[in-house]
């Protein structure tokens, strides 16, 4: 397997939440160095630390070697920050049409973006990647390429936060057929990129609705249960997704409380065979951010539970457990995942390895 050298890295949208996330995660990172900081014209001009003031929402600290960095703007100055970075990690707020044009004006311009944003998942040439499930869908960059005339540009986006908890569980057991899948989400304040200090409404309170999760958590895993077809992914028709979207008290990590109907109902045995068992086209590629094991299953009746378990894996991997068989489907169960991290920053930074490994992120100096 080829030495990976280290690639030159910005993030765009720096100063948010899961910009924070990436900032930290990527400090110490073996492949990726950290060399622009982007956000909106407001914060430009400013150091890193002059930008955040007192919005720093994480219980770590900003890194040292970024505190004085010069925050740019990111779209004014593009032409700064595409010149030394090999790519770019996108997290900045914006309607869509202004993120769609923005990604696609770096692209354009030869670097690779890796966005958390949701503008572009609906994009037919774009994949949504959660790289333990369809890894093989970074192929339909070729044919976004050739539709654009990038040479060494992309985009691909990673999947709403909210549906990288239960997700994982049911490609696990793809085998007997899931049918019908209703899911129940019980989401952290981070996901609102909000803290218990500067949404105090949220103490003690749980709120039944999140503007647009719903139809995400729904309609997002026909893309990544989808096929490659013909330059663009073919939806998956099953399973049928129903799904209810609550957010909760919790400071990190989204639940999901789920039931499903299979073709073929499967013994608990084969559940707990399957989900420990579960290979994964990551497996043999030693990504820096890829959990050494990507999916636990508690056997004790009141785990997982969202503080004891959100980290699992450094918050990559997933948990899950209290399988109880159901009358009126086949089975339920809980799981859990750490939002701002494999829902997020995480998430995307482990989708930027698999691309680099592939070969799909190259160096300026590489041809």
């Amino acid at each position: 397997m080829r030495i990976m050298r280290r690639l030159k890295v910005g993030i765009l949208g720096a100063t948010g939440i899961v910009g924070q996330r990436f900032v930290t995660l990527l400090e110490s990172h073996p492949w990726f160095e950290v060399v622009v900081l982007a956000a909106s014209a407001n914060s430009a001009g400013k150091s890193y630390q002059e930008a955040i003031g007192g919005r720093w929402k994480l219980k770590e600290k900003i890194p040292q070697a970024l505190k004085n960095m010069t925050v740019l703007a990111i779209e004014r100055d593009i032409d700064k920050i595409y010149r030394p970075v090999d790519f770019v990690f996108s997290a900045f707020e914006a309607d869509k049409e202004t993120t769609k044009r923005i990604e696609e004006k770096y692209a354009q311009a030869g670097v690779a973006v890796v966005s958390n944003n949701s503008a572009h998942r609906w994009t037919l040439d774009v994949p949504m990647i959660i790289p333990e499930i369809n890894a093989y869908h970074v192929k339909l960059i070729d044919a976004q390429r050739k539709k654009r005339g990038w040479k060494k540009g992309l985009i691909v986006v990673k999947p709403n936060c909210s549906l990288q908890s239960y997700l994982p569980i049911i490609y696990a057991l793809s085998k007997f057929r899931p049918v019908y899948v209703e899911v129940t989400t019980l989401q952290a304040i981070s996901g609102a990129g909000k803290t218990f200090s500067d949404w105090p409404e949220m103490v003690d309170n749980v709120i039944p609705f999140i503007g647009g999760e719903e139809e995400k958590t729904e309609k997002e895993p026909m893309k990544i249960l989808g096929f490659l077809k013909d330059g663009y992914i073919k939806l998956a028709d099953q399973p049928k997704i129903s799904a209810t979207c609550i957010r909760v008290a919790a400071s990190d990590g989204h639940m999901a409380s789920v039931s499903v109907k299979f073709k073929r109902k499967p013994t608990l045995a084969e559940i707990i065979k399957s989900l420990h068992n579960l290979i994964t086209s990551l497996d043999n590629l030693d990504l820096p951010s890829s959990p050494k094991r990507f999916i636990k299953y508690f056997t004790e009746e009141d785990r997982p539970q969202t503080k004891l378990d959100r980290d699992f894996e450094n918050g990559m991997g997933i948990t899950c457990g209290r399988f109880r068989e159901n009358p009126h489907f086949d089975w339920k169960f809980i799981a859990l995942s750490h939002n701002t991290i494999r829902g997020a920053a995480g998430g995307a930074i482990l989708t930027a390895e698999l691309l680099y490994r592939k070969g799909y992120i190259e160096g300026k100096n590489n041809t």
